[in-house]
């Protein structure tokens, strides 16, 4: 696990936070952007309850309108910050699946990459047992070194696979894509009995 440890303690809730109450497991995005990738999933997956995270208002303002226009009940729009919000919202073992689709690669402060984290542990300790994580990037680099971290730190199986050049889940999946840019994903399983220090921590 990392050598730092991550402290939930001390995290103070989102402004206007309301603890949300889902019926189901849920699937996580973080960093939904305009929320294309969002309204898709939930269009294809009815049966499933999308939370779909966008820090930057900007962005966030027009992914509500876009969620608003295709009426999505399945489809939850958070306007935060994912850390204190998954903390604070998010109970141990209920997501069945995370995206993280072409994050910010933070190419001026690596200890911010998600899988270079200590927030990640915690995250890893929301998700059940055989949930999915998808990372998406157009950065081989980034891909090698999270792949390393996933081997070294995280003990957690992965594939690494190239995206098909017609996929287009995401405004920038689609803008790399046209530019011939090398996108790759890694699917990463949680496997059954894993265990974080945080399986049982609850705000």
């Amino acid at each position: 696990m990392s050598a730092r440890l991550f402290q939930p303690q001390y995290l103070q809730a989102p402004r206007n936070f309301v603890v949300p109450q889902f019926e189901r497991a849920i699937c996580l995005e973080i960093g939904a952007g305009m929320g294309r990738h969002a309204i898709l999933f939930a269009e294809q997956n009815p049966d499933k309850t999308l939370v779909a995270i966008e820090r930057t208002s900007a962005k966030f303002k027009v992914f509500v309108a876009r969620q608003q226009d295709h009426q999505l009940e399945n489809l939850y729009p958070v306007h935060a910050d994912a850390i204190p919000w998954v903390v604070h919202a998010v109970l141990p073992k209920t997501v069945e699946q995370l995206f993280l689709l072409y994050p910010n690669p933070e190419p001026k402060n690596p200890a911010q990459r998600w899988l270079n984290m200590p927030f990640f542990e915690f995250l890893l300790s929301r998700l059940q047992d055989n949930a999915r994580i998808t990372l998406a990037s157009n950065i081989p680099a980034y891909l090698d070194e999270a792949a390393s971290q996933l081997e070294q730190v995280w003990k957690l199986p992965f594939v690494r696979q190239a995206i098909a050049a017609e996929s287009a889940r995401t405004h920038f999946e689609v803008k790399y894509l046209a530019r011939g840019e090398p996108c790759e994903e890694l699917i990463i399983t949680k496997p059954a009995q894993y265990q974080t220090r945080f399986d049982d921590w609850v705000k």
